[in-house]
């Protein structure tokens, strides 16, 4: 089935490059030049991704993000002229998932709206069949008590620490990045240089006696995240 992908900017020449590039990638593209006639397209059909320009002739881009916001949840990239770290942060305030900067390589694009479709289905997908309890090699974790073991010795987790450890046993196999992994557990949008999920991986480490260089449970995969094998 055709993922569909809503487009709307009003530079016709880089709406028209977009869609070429996203039909090239198999996608269903709906196309508008304004906000107003996506915001309805958003309201009457069933999208899988938007790009929203922010500067549009009527409802911008920030207004169109919102009004989307208040009944859906797929992914919003946000396309910008702007580098104002204000409008950055305004942007995915409002809902949004992503920004990517007027100019911009094409192929970067479809990369990042690959990246975003792939964790909005693997979200989705541990939505639909939830566990409540997970064993893995002796670490036994419960959701609905918030309990969890080592080998029978019982982990004195803070919630913070027991949702990260929940969220990487939940998604075992995967390497899961500081950025997903913060918004999961924090529920806020991640922004750059934020220490806080290294410093609870620190501790949880530490509690469950981890060899620091060659930890058994939580490994990192240098430059890109963390994982449960």
């Amino acid at each position: 089935m055709e993922e569909k992908v809503l487009v709307v900017d009003d530079e016709k020449e880089i709406a028209d490059l977009v869609e070429v590039y996203l039909k090239n990638e198999g996608y269903q593209v709906f196309k508008f030049y304004d906000g107003t006639s996506a915001l309805q397209c958003a309201q009457t059909q069933q999208i899988d991704l938007a790009l929203l320009d922010v500067m549009l002739p009527d409802l911008d881009g920030f207004t169109l993000c919102q009004k989307i916001r208040q009944e859906h949840y797929y992914p919003i990239i946000m396309l910008t002229a702007k580098v104002e770290d204000m409008d950055k942060i305004t942007g995915l305030t409002l809902g949004a998932d992503d920004y990517i900067t007027k100019p911009f390589n094409p192929l970067e694009l479809i990369a990042r709206v690959k990246a975003q479709l792939r964790r909005s289905h693997r979200y989705n997908q541990v939505q639909a069949v939830p566990e409540e309890e997970i064993d893995i090699r002796g670490l036994y974790i419960n959701k609905t008590n918030h309990h969890c073991t080592l080998h029978g010795r019982e982990l004195l987790l803070t919630p913070k620490e027991f949702s990260i450890l929940w969220y990487l046993c939940s998604h075992q196999g995967c390497v899961v990045s500081s950025e997903e992994l913060f918004e999961a557990v924090w529920n806020e949008k991640y922004l750059d240089s934020n220490n806080t999920v290294m410093a609870h991986i620190a501790r949880l480490r530490e509690k469950m006696h981890e060899p620091p260089r060659n930890p058994r449970f939580v490994k990192t995969v240098w430059g890109v995240g963390y994982t449960i094998e």
